[in-house]
């Protein structure tokens, strides 16, 4: 394990985990209870940079890792597939606990964040103390994600289906940045983030595995990339949309102009203690950044509930 810092997130530190050296960040006392920060895409660990020192504060040690194809994490071995799967990235955190000797701990997220909450939750429910999960419950099956949507709804999914083709590809890998600053403000219209909030994250689009996850993802959502066979009883369990047991509150921005559930479509997901709350003030789909004293309220609440 190696450590640097950074002014903006504390400690950065690099561990062997699974069939990844995962680079990510810590804060907080080394003995407190664990939280773990999942971002989504094409975001970074800088989401929860206020969130951060927040729950620091609070007594709580804090994790918040890059996700494989972003800043310093990398694959072990060249000979890995870039996978971008829905169940590898539950793998993922799994081994980042083992890895950080992490029994169980509370994990939050937003985007493919929030869907890798929902599926540490639903596969390891000991390894997962309670959730904050924005937009809700995420997990999908590739039969769901080839059922066609109304017209309306497929328009707001255009680049899943831009990066189905060669061009898509090419495009995302010549314009990381061009394409993240667009999905920024499509997703959070009212969030007036400035060019150096940007590229603080930007930055980690420049990992050399980042296009092939992101592809790989998106085209595995679409039934058009197959996954890795060792996960496919992991998917068997999640294509069965499995419901939550652990205590969640999920989160909404009453600004997310991203593709989103309503909360009351996925209510019944959640079987243990619940609350569902919609953070108001044009808050778009980076909750985290946006809103991060109701985003890091929410951890220390559903934290309580266990």
């Amino acid at each position: 394990m190696t450590a640097g810092t950074d002014g903006s997130v504390g400690v950065l530190k690099q561990v062997d985990a699974g069939v990844l050296s995962v680079g990510y960040a810590e804060a907080g006392p080394g003995d407190g209870p664990a939280v773990i920060l999942l971002h989504g895409w094409p975001y970074d660990i800088h989401s929860y940079a206020d969130v951060t020192p927040l729950l620091a504060s609070a007594g709580y040690r804090v994790i918040v890792p890059y996700l494989r194809g972003y800043g310093t994490t990398r694959f072990l071995s060249g000979a890995t597939l870039r996978n971008g799967q829905q169940s590898v990235l539950g793998v993922d955190v799994i081994a980042l606990m083992d890895a950080l000797g992490i029994a169980d701990a509370v994990i939050g997220g937003f985007d493919w964040g929030a869907r890798t909450a929902n599926v540490v939750a639903a596969l390891w429910p000991e390894r997962c103390r309670a959730i904050v999960s924005v937009s809700g419950y995420l997990i999908g099956t590739q039969e769901t994600g080839k059922a066609p949507l109304l017209p309306s709804a497929e328009l707001s999914w255009w680049y899943q289906f831009y990066f189905a083709t060669d061009r898509g590809r090419a495009g995302y890998d010549r314009y990381r940045r061009e394409f993240a600053r667009l999905i920024w403000h499509t997703a959070s219209p009212e969030w007036n983030f400035d060019d150096a909030t940007f590229d603080r994250s930007a930055t980690s689009f420049d990992n050399a595995d980042h296009v092939g996850i992101v592809i790989h993802n998106y085209r595995w959502r679409l039934g058009l990339a197959e996954g890795e066979a060792q996960y496919d009883d992991l998917e068997k369990q999640l294509a069965q949309s499995p419901v939550i047991s652990v205590p969640t509150i999920t989160l909404e921005g009453d600004a997310n102009g991203a593709p989103h559930p309503e909360p009351g479509a996925y209510a019944a997901k959640f079987a243990g203690p619940y609350a569902h709350r919609t953070i108001s003030g044009g808050v778009g789909h980076n909750l985290p950044q946006e809103a991060p004293q109701a985003f890091a309220q929410a951890i220390i609440d559903v934290a309580d509930q266990r």
